[in-house]
C-alpha cells in the first residue's frame, strides 16, 4: 500500500507533466502562469487503452482533447470500410478543436494507437474562459490556420504526388517534428504509415526499398536514418503525379 507521501509525490509528478505539456503545446504555449492554472482547472483527465475509440465521426463536438501521453490516429472510413489516416497526433497536440470552435460535429474518428492520457476541455467551459483572454484567442486562430495548412499539404500530397514523393514529404515532416534530427522514429506501424500516405503496404515497401537502394535512407527497426536529406527534399518537391 502506498504511503501518503508517495501518493502526493506521484500526483505532483502528474501535475508537472500536464503543466509542461500545456506550456509546450501550440494552443497554450506562451500563456502566463495564472492563465495556465485556470486552464488546468477546467481540464478533465481521460485515459484510453490501446485501440480504444476517443470519438466517432458524427459525434457532437462538445469538447476537444490535448494529448498528454501516447499517440492518437484521426481517420476517416470509406463506404467499403477502408481506413484513411488524416492525422497522427502526439504529445502536446490537440484533437477535435476545429469542430468544437465551429459548433459542429466531429468530421472524423479518433482512436488511441497506444495507451493514452488525454485532457478533455468542455466547449462551453473553454469558451467562457477565452472570452476574457485575448492572447488565448490568438493562439486558437494560429492553431486553426495551422490545421488548414496541414490539410492543404495533405491534399496536395495525395492528389499530386507519387508514392515516393509522399513518403519523402512524410519523413522530412517527421524529422522536423522530432527536432530536425537525421533519425526518425516512426512510432506507428507500416500499415498505419501506408494509410497515412493513401497507399497499401506493398507500395510502401517498394518505395522504402527504392529509397534504401538509392542510399537516401537506412532502416533499422522503427528507426529510419535520413542519409541524403537534399535528395529527399528534391524528391518531395518534384515527385509529382504525371498520370
Amino acid at each position: 500500500m502506498l504511503s501518503k507521501e508517495k501518493i502526493f509525490y506521484r500526483k505532483a509528478q502528474r501535475m508537472n507533466k500536464i503543466r509542461n505539456i500545456l506550456i509546450q503545446s501550440q494552443l497554450f504555449g506562451g500563456l502566463p502562469d495564472e492563465h495556465l492554472a485556470e486552464i488546468e482547472r477546467i481540464a478533465v483527465s481521460r485515459h484510453y487503452a490501446k485501440g480504444q475509440v476517443v470519438f466517432h465521426d458524427g459525434d457532437e463536438g462538445i469538447g476537444f482533447y490535448l494529448v498528454v501521453a501516447g499517440i492518437v490516429n484521426v481517420y476517416k472510413l470509406s463506404p467499403d470500410g477502408k481506413e484513411q489516416i488524416l492525422h497522427i497526433v502526439r504529445e502536446g497536440d490537440t484533437i477535435g478543436a476545429v469542430p468544437v470552435f465551429s459548433g459542429k460535429s466531429f468530421p472524423a474518428n479518433a482512436r488511441a494507437v497506444t495507451k493514452c492520457h488525454l485532457l478533455f476541455f468542455n466547449r462551453d467551459a473553454f469558451i467562457r474562459l477565452i472570452t476574457h483572454q485575448p492572447s488565448l484567442t490568438m493562439n486558437i486562430l494560429a492553431l486553426l490556420a495551422a490545421r488548414l495548412r496541414e490539410f492543404t499539404v495533405q491534399v496536395e500530397n495525395l492528389s499530386l504526388k507519387e508514392i515516393p514523393g509522399r513518403l519523402a514529404s512524410c519523413l522530412l515532416g517527421l524529422a522536423r517534428e522530432q527536432g530536425n534530427r537525421d533519425r526518425v522514429e516512426l512510432n506507428i506501424s507500416k500499415l498505419q504509415l501506408a494509410s497515412l500516405l493513401g497507399t497499401g503496404p506493398e507500395s510502401l515497401s517498394r518505395a522504402l526499398g527504392s529509397m534504401k537502394s538509392r542510399k537516401l535512407i537506412e532502416e533499422k527497426g522503427s528507426t529510419i536514418r535520413l542519409v541524403n536529406r537534399a535528395l529527399l527534399e528534391e524528391l518531395a518537391e518534384k515527385g509529382k503525379n504525371t498520370r
